[in-house]
């Protein structure tokens, strides 16, 4: 959020120094904060506005600000001027602060605009002035009280559970593929919103487990500490110059965490085939095992062959069939005189 403000044009400031009298028109303050920062931690210019205002005024007497002000000494009064009553209470000179509420206070920034547009009034200075900023990923307190709301009071939400909502994250998992493959901006977006809300919903069900509960605080603050163990090459002092260095310490340290006897320990056997297999033959050859492949006439054989050959290449098998799959798509649906780049139904 940025800082404006608007000086009329005979105020004091626009006519010189010195042009200051009774008939000043004075300066009114909209003071704005957000939601997702804790109450009173406010800015230093809002706190120097704050301190020099003539009065303060707030409409909501349930602001989460008030207690904060009047402990640092504001007089805050409760009160919800017209645009007019406020332009007379800056009159002489005088400053108004006025705590904007949730919404920014919309009704009186309307009706100053209206006055000013009127010409028929010496209106105010008006300021903008952000007392408190959100903060990157703010925005994810937003979704978690939206889940906690939705969770209490949704008659399908509130019954759902882990093992309920597990084709769900598949299902997006997938989607979010799907867009990344399209590389259609908008849709990834949506599809990133989708994955997030499975997280969020799992950690909000957790939460209620009768023995071993957890939070999305929790979930957050493992991943947090496994991010920052595992890359000491940026949170500790040891070096990684390539991409590979970075992956052989990765699974390193992966492996001390987990105390695995294999490297193919944690390798999940439900992901499709071409996926796992170049996940085995990864696992593998970061290991330094030389481990010949199967032999056969199957082609599964043949196919678990390709998959490594991919991956030593650096190529992902699962990617890479998915794009032929698209192509082949395309050439079936031009025999069929169908335009290939229509939207599937």
């Amino acid at each position: 959020m940025g800082y404006f403000r608007i000086v009329n044009a005979s105020s004091p400031e626009a006519t010189g120094p010195g042009a200051a009298t009774a008939a000043d028109p004075g300066r009114v303050v909209l003071l704005t904060t957000s939601h997702r920062v804790a109450p009173g931690l406010l800015s230093w210019p809002a706190w120097q506005a704050l301190r020099a205002a003539d009065s303060v005024l707030c409409s909501d007497g349930a602001h989460p600000q008030l207690p904060y002000l009047r402990e640092a000494g504001i007089a805050v009064a409760e009160a919800a001027p017209t645009a007019r009553e406020l332009v007379d209470a800056c009159a002489g000179g005088r400053t108004v602060v006025v705590v904007a509420t949730g919404e920014g206070e919309p009704a009186l920034t309307d009706g100053l605009a209206r006055l000013a547009g009127s010409g028929r009034v010496r209106m105010p200075e008006l300021e903008l002035l952000p007392a408190s900023y959100d903060l990157p990923g703010a925005r994810l307190l937003d979704l978690v009280q939206v889940m906690d709301r939705i969770r209490a009071e949704c008659p399908w939400s509130s019954r759902q559970t882990h093992e309920g909502l597990a084709k769900y994250g598949i299902e997006e998992a997938y989607e979010l593929v799907e867009a990344i493959e399209a590389g259609d901006r908008e849709e990834l977006r949506e599809e990133l919103g989708d994955v997030l809300l499975q997280v969020v919903f799992h950690s909000r069900i957790a939460e209620e487990h009768p023995e071993k509960p957890f939070s999305i605080d929790d979930v957050a603050g493992g991943i947090v500490a496994k991010l920052i163990h595992r890359h000491p090459h940026v949170f500790g002092d040891e070096k990684a110059e390539t991409p590979e260095d970075v992956k052989a310490h990765w699974l390193r340290t992966k492996a001390e965490e987990k105390r695995r006897t294999s490297v193919t320990e944690g390798i999940p056997l439900g992901q499709p085939g071409l996926a796992l297999a170049a996940k085995l033959a990864a696992r593998a050859r970061v290991a330094g095992l030389d481990v010949p492949l199967p032999e056969g006439d199957d082609i599964g054989y043949t196919l678990l062959a390709l998959a490594a050959r991919a991956e030593s290449a650096g190529t992902d098998p699962e990617t890479a069939l998915r794009a032929a799959a698209r192509t082949y798509r395309d050439a079936i649906r031009r025999a069929e005189g169908v335009d290939p780049d229509r939207a599937d139904g």
